[in-house]
């Protein structure tokens, strides 16, 4: 099993990064993983417990297609997903830094891996771990210059 996670420090309320990374998670999940070629809901309506997605993603050349479901949500705290048939979970924790930042903590975890795959562990953990990273940056440029900045806002206003 291959289990990386990474951590950010994004300079919004938790309320917001949560926002863009769950309501407007059709939209912008292509934007903070350029990996995904294309994302479709299976399922009509929001984000929500059972909810389902399809994607197609790119991964170093390499094409794959799975569903995802998911599997958690706890508004503004926490979303997580996981493969349909594949064995993939992900999960979101966004955590309050006193109003004005949002701790993110982005966790993958790859299912067991088969026999073939077993002697490239590392160099798959290295692999998946420099995409979560990648993610997790992405995600923390993409809500700071694209929300508003609560602690620039003129006096009076907030």
């Amino acid at each position: 099993m291959v289990k990386t996670s990474a951590t950010a420090m994004i300079r919004r309320p938790s309320p917001v990064v949560f926002a863009f990374v769950v309501d407007g998670f059709i939209d912008n999940y292509p934007r903070w993983s350029p990996e995904v070629k294309s994302l479709k809901a299976l399922t009509e309506g929001p984000l929500d417990l059972g909810w389902k997605g399809r994607q197609m993603r790119v991964d170093q050349g390499r094409k794959t297609t799975t569903d995802f479901e998911v599997t958690a949500l706890e508004r503004p705290q926490r979303i997580s997903f996981r493969g349909v048939k594949d064995p993939y979970f992900i999960d979101f924790h966004f955590s309050d830094e006193g109003g004005q930042a949002t701790r993110l903590t982005f966790r993958f975890e790859l299912g067991q891996l088969g026999m073939a795959f077993r002697p490239f562990e590392k160099l798959i953990t290295h692999a998946v771990q420099t995409g979560v990273d990648r993610v997790a940056r992405n995600l923390k440029h993409l809500v700071e210059s694209e929300t508003p900045d609560p602690a620039r806002a003129p006096s009076g206003e907030q």
